[in-house]
């Protein structure tokens, strides 16, 4: 097993950010995707000088993420939302807070499913480019030589088809973890035969444990 990195993450500098002309205090709500994201909106914060303040609610595609934002702030249920892992199961939360002002902290390869489910249902957001990714060279990774390919982004998967254009899937299996990273899998036409979380394997490692174990059922 190997681990390689398909991308680098960058965050914006302060003077960056404020290029973009958007004022922090203007929004009472942020929507995190990542972990990344959180880590490079605080960063920011810090940078800025800005305090968040203690009235701030956070909208979380997944309860991982949401956890993780005790790294910065205390855990509270009532200013603490999150998803199933789907964008559509954010909609319900955020139209309980109709007052709500929500920043969206993204890299420079916004999601657009997430936008357009924010559109679609009138939800009051603006997105904001707080880090960069960047494709690593992969020049020197032979994909022919490994069984399965997991990803645990969906920046790994444009990685790939950036580095590899005439990538064709054949026989390779393919894990990904997410549903985003699910989405650029079916952008790109692969086929994922192993899918995290799920009910039943939470994590990555259980889900191709899984997956072996039911192949070695079918021999």
């Amino acid at each position: 097993m190997d681990f390689k990195k398909f991308f680098s993450v960058t965050g914006l500098s302060s003077s960056e950010f404020r290029q973009h002309r958007i004022n922090l205090a203007d929004y009472n709500g942020v929507v995190f995707t990542s972990r990344n994201a959180i880590d490079h909106y605080f960063r920011l914060a810090k940078d800025l000088r800005f305090d968040v303040p203690d009235t701030m609610k956070y909208f979380c595609t997944s309860d991982q993420i949401a956890y993780y934002l005790q790294k910065y702030i205390q855990f509270r249920k009532r200013k603490i939302f999150y998803g199933d892992q789907s964008y559509t199961s954010l909609v319900p939360l955020m139209k309980k807070h109709k007052e709500i002002k929500l920043l969206l902290p993204c890299n420079n390869a916004p999601n657009k499913i997430l936008y357009s489910t924010l559109k679609e249902n009138n939800i009051n957001f603006k997105e904001a480019v707080f880090y960069k990714n960047t494709f690593a060279d992969l020049s020197n990774i032979k994909l022919e030589e490994y069984d399965m390919l997991v990803f645990f982004s969906p920046h790994g998967i444009h990685s790939m088809m950036h580095n590899f254009p005439e990538y064709k899937q054949g026989d390779q299996l393919i894990a990904v973890y997410g549903n985003s990273t699910m989405e650029a899998a079916d952008e790109y036409k692969l086929n994922a035969q192993v899918t995290a979380p799920t009910e039943t394997a939470p994590s990555m490692t259980m889900a191709i444990d899984e997956f072996i174990a039911d192949v070695k059922k079918k021999k």
